[in-house]
């Protein structure tokens, strides 16, 4: 496929060109209210473990709710949930503006913790109905796009959110981002998103919910190379959970001739090219996708080594350690766009929204884990930010090692029974 593949999707697809715009303006909302809660918590308490506690109660809220994420996702119209979830989202932004000290810091997390159950099940559906709205030798440049598009969204969101918090404060910060859900929600309603219902899942959403449940999961132990492939994803965030959520962070706030919130757009920003990057490479060079599981494993590897790289490149250059950054997340969004199109492709329609919903649990409670103990580790002094970026680096290292020597045998040819 020529590089003009994107141009020629967007322009093309007119279902897809808005679908794929309201899922970028959700997305930026979502990363540009993140620097504003990241400013709230370190000035109204200082606190290391509760900018981790923070993400792990985001992540746990998007891990918790998967199961049924994507139940939802396969049992009731995709559109019309995505659409649910940014108006939600609208009102969920606005309520920050009542934080005004450490003593609210309960419920805007529980706030925060909404709003990331709400995004994980925009995700859900979005990821489980973008295969209905392109032809099947678009997916892959799709999904690419897909991910792309959520990097730009961290680029932007987080770099804007930053500016913005620094000049004008957290109040105009959270307005602009509940007006990018209302946009998001007009560009989704003229759309038609088809959609398969599976027959057998059928009666009450209560009675039948655990039975649906456990169907996703024989759907991913049926079949080896599924099973090894839902934990591509979460190989990474066990240990970049800590690296970008907790310590990127950290790196960002001590950059002596910037604002705290401006810091940490700029490491985000170079966390989102570099995100942005991965899946355009990886569809460019890596094209036979009967080398891909063992190439994600690959790619876990080669960003934990740019990650030890950050932590040796701390006292140097900021520039240098902004390109290493970038360059561990162009292996990491590699990992993100192969893991994602061999599930798309191995999983019937019907069966998609479970079997992904499976993938986000895993991720969110590797990051779960990841997020808390590295603020919990520099909180209680075990370790500095360079001892706990050059051991979550070395966490990721192994990690991706042991991703790549696994190897199960496939007993199945379930992309041809999905085809």
């Amino acid at each position: 496929m020529s590089d003009n593949a994107y141009l020629r999707l967007v322009r093309e697809n007119k279902t897809y060109r808005k679908f794929w715009l309201a899922a970028f303006i959700s997305m930026f909302g979502e990363w540009f209210n993140t620097i504003a809660l990241f400013l709230i918590i370190l000035e109204y308490t200082d606190s290391e473990l509760l900018l981790g506690i923070l993400m792990a109660v985001r992540m746990g809220c998007f891990a918790l709710m998967q199961p049924l994420f994507g139940l939802l996702a396969d049992r009731v119209n995709r559109k019309k949930l995505m659409i649910i979830t940014n108006v939600l989202q609208i009102f969920l932004a606005l309520a920050f503006i009542g934080v005004n000290g450490p003593e609210d810091m309960w419920w805007m997390f529980l706030c925060s913790g909404i709003m990331m159950a709400l995004h994980g099940l925009y995700v859900t559906a979005e990821r489980a109905a973008l295969p209905n709205i392109v032809k099947k030798e678009d997916l892959t440049t799709a999904n690419a796009l897909d991910s792309a598009t959520w990097s730009t969204a961290l680029c932007l969101g987080a770099f804007a959110g930053g500016l913005v918090v620094s000049e004008y404060g957290v109040t105009v910060a959270f307005i602009i981002d509940s007006l990018t859900f209302l946009v998001g929600t007009l560009l989704l309603l003229p759309l038609t998103v088809p959609q398969t219902y599976d027959k057998a899942s059928s009666g009450s959403l209560i009675s039948s919910s655990l039975k649906d449940i456990w169907m996703g999961q024989k759907r991913i132990q049926s079949d080896p190379r599924l099973f090894r492939i839902i934990f591509a994803k979460t190989s990474w965030n066990i240990a970049g959970g800590g690296l970008a959520g907790v310590f990127l962070v950290l790196a960002g706030n001590d950059i002596e001739f910037v604002g705290a919130a401006l810091g940490f757009g700029i490491f985000f920003f170079a966390r989102g090219v570099g995100t942005g990057i991965g899946p355009i490479l990886a569809r460019r060079f890596f094209k036979d996708s009967e080398k891909w599981p063992r190439l994600i494993g690959l790619l876990i590897v080669v960003s934990g080594i740019f990650y030890l790289l950050v932590g040796f490149s701390l006292e140097g250059p900021l520039l240098i350690t902004l390109l290493l950054v970038t360059l561990a997340h162009t292996a990491s969004g590699g990992n993100w766009v192969l893991s994602t199109v061999l599930t798309q492709q191995w999983v019937e329609d019907e069966m998609r929204g479970r079997v992904f919903s499976t993938d986000m649990l895993l991720l969110s409670i590797g990051q779960v884990i990841s997020t808390i103990s590295a603020g919990y580790l520099v909180e209680h002094g075990y370790v500095n930010l360079q001892q706990g970026i050059l051991g979550y680096a070395c966490l990721m290292i192994f990690s991706g090692f042991i991703f790549t020597i696994w190897n199960p045998k496939n007993t199945t040819r379930v992309d041809k029974l999905a085809e």
